[in-house]
């Protein structure tokens, strides 16, 4: 239906002076009780309304939101200008007129005015002038007419695909913030474009099945902000094609299912996949899948899950499956929230074995090591224990006590196959650090059993006030904390009023790696015998 000065309901259009101002028609007509034609307008989100589409009782179109719509008059809307118009806008530098350059000035102190001089402009005029060299565009909230259907020239000036092939070089194209029409027949090759960016496109899977044979380069595709919930395949199945897609952007969606994620298994050359901020509660490495010829997901090696709903530990564990997978996001969600019943950052480490990055920031080899010698050893889990306990009084699983009481060596059952399911990495992480179990009382008492625990190290003082000292060695038990170990330093070296940092050197480190949780013992920060901590001053 197309009426009110040219309008057709679907079409997209902005404020008139405002392209940033962005809705859909949904409504042309009379309004009861106003005179003359009236577009009704549903605003995108942000955008601001004034009600859901009905006015004094009578319902004139369903809105999105309960105040996103609202009527204006033909003339304070805009239909927007054509891509290739928008594109000149934005990258197109032209020589000012006369009577421009006279107006462009500055006034001074004394109010004379300065003319305004533009350095480099003639290299930046030489850069863009020819269309058919720009790499990239990005054409968001310039005011464009409604974005191409692909096959559906009629309506308009120029589509996507005239203008991708018009642009030899194009290889970017950003449509964020521009909806995208669903019922696309066929569509042109359009192999230079190797970043698509459909971000708040109102997108569907679909469409990405109908446009992907077009796309068949691309190495990035970026989703974000669509209400995806669902991936609809032809067959129900695995998503195909995307030989090349290196990256896919799936943050701020619906997705609840980690069955949807299943279907991206067999894209063979993915190695990123990013779905923070969608509602997924559980993950899975896909092990029986019909194709025993495909690994699942073979070269994923970065999953973004920041912001979800994941709450358990086997979802956690499932990511060591993943073949080639070294970055890793979790926060946000309640399995890595402490303050929510979660695990403290060290438990997670322990528990992905190849990661190398948690959360935006690296595991070191000296993180990996403490992590997974607490994780294990029956002295590191004290005060975690009480934590988990103060989660489980606030309502959260009675699973997190067991575990804890599994990892520090008093678990209930001796069982090799409950404690493996309860931390699949535990018996491993205690053979390749060498924890023995608790063995049973011996014979010996007194000082010949308490010598028999002790751990030899090396201190050496290097604080520029401390003046010069010998290093000296001292056997100490394993439990000894950080905060013990400076006091004794402060005792051991007579350092008044000197409040002291600690250090220890390790193998391969360039640098002594700082201990910094006071509460923490030696033998949970992996210090050993041969150690040594170099005793330092805080400036």
């Amino acid at each position: 239906m197309a009426d009110a000065a040219g309008f057709r309901l679907g079409q997209r259009v902005h404020a008139a002076g405002d392209p940033r101002r962005v809705g859909t028609v949904r409504y042309l007509g009379p309004v009861e009780g106003h005179s003359g034609d009236w577009v009704g307008v549903d605003w995108d989100a942000g955008a601001g309304g004034r009600h859901d589409g009905s006015v004094a009782v009578r319902r004139y179109f369903a809105a999105a939101g309960e105040r996103s719509a609202s009527f204006a008059r033909p003339t304070a809307l805009s239909k927007g200008i054509s891509l290739p118009d928008a594109l000149r806008l934005r990258y197109h530098v032209e020589d000012f007129t006369k009577e421009e350059e006279d107006e462009m000035y500055v006034l001074s102190t004394s109010q004379k005015r300065v003319s305004v001089e533009f350095v480099g402009k003639n290299k930046v005029q030489e850069k863009l002038k020819n269309f058919n060299e720009l790499s990239s565009a990005s054409v968001s909230y310039m005011g464009k007419s409604q974005t191409t259907r692909f096959n559906r020239k009629p309506a308009l000036t120029m589509d996507i695909s005239s203008l991708c092939q018009a642009l030899a070089s194009l290889e970017v194209l950003n449509l964020t913030n521009n909806t995208m029409e669903n019922d696309v027949i066929e569509s042109p090759m359009l192999e230079n474009i190797r970043i698509l960016v459909l971000n708040n496109c109102s997108v569907t899977w679909e469409l990405i099945e109908k446009i992907k044979v077009s796309f068949a380069c691309l190495s990035e595709l970026h989703l974000m902000s669509n209400k995806l919930k669902m991936i609809m395949t032809p067959d129900g199945k695995f998503v195909q094609g995307f030989s090349t897609l290196r990256l896919l952007n799936l943050e701020d969606n619906l997705i609840d299912s980690w069955d949807e994620i299943m279907k991206l298994a067999y894209l063979r050359s993915l190695e990123q996949l990013h779905l923070n901020k969608n509602r997924l509660r559980h993950i899975e490495y896909p092990s029986n899948l019909g194709d025993a010829s495909t690994v699942p997901f073979e070269n994923l090696q970065v999953l973004l899950l920041g912001s979800n709903e994941i709450d358990d530990f086997p979802s956690v564990d499932s990511l060591n499956l993943f073949p080639s997978l070294t970055d890793v996001r979790l926060s946000d969600n309640p399995i890595a929230d402490p303050a929510r019943g979660g695990a403290p950052r060290f438990v997670l480490v322990a528990r992905l074995g190849k990661v190398k990055i948690l959360n935006g920031s690296e595991v070191s080899p000296r993180e990996r090591k403490e992590a997974e010698i607490r994780s294990v050893n029956p002295l590191g889990f004290v005060n975690h224990f009480v934590l988990y306990d103060i989660g489980v009084q606030n309502g959260f699983p009675d699973t997190s006590k067991v575990y804890v009481r599994l990892v520090m060596g008093k678990t209930e059952s001796n069982d090799p196959e409950e404690i493996k399911r309860l931390h699949p990495r535990f018996a491993e992480l205690k053979a390749f650090h060498g924890i023995e179990d608790e063995k049973p009382t011996s014979s010996a008492s007194g000082p010949q059993k308490m010598a028999s625990g002790l751990i030899s190290i090396t201190l050496k003082c290097v604080g520029p006030s401390m003046g010069e000292k010998q290093p000296l060695t001292k056997k100490l038990p394993p439990t000894t904390t950080v905060g013990k170990l400076k006091s004794l330093c402060e005792s051991f070296f007579k350092l008044k009023d000197i409040k002291v940092r600690l250090f220890v050197e390790e193998e391969g480190c360039p640098l002594p790696q700082l201990l910094e949780e006071e509460t923490a013992s030696l033998v949970e920060l992996g210090v050993g015998s041969g150690a040594t901590i170099v005793v330092d001053e805080e400036s």
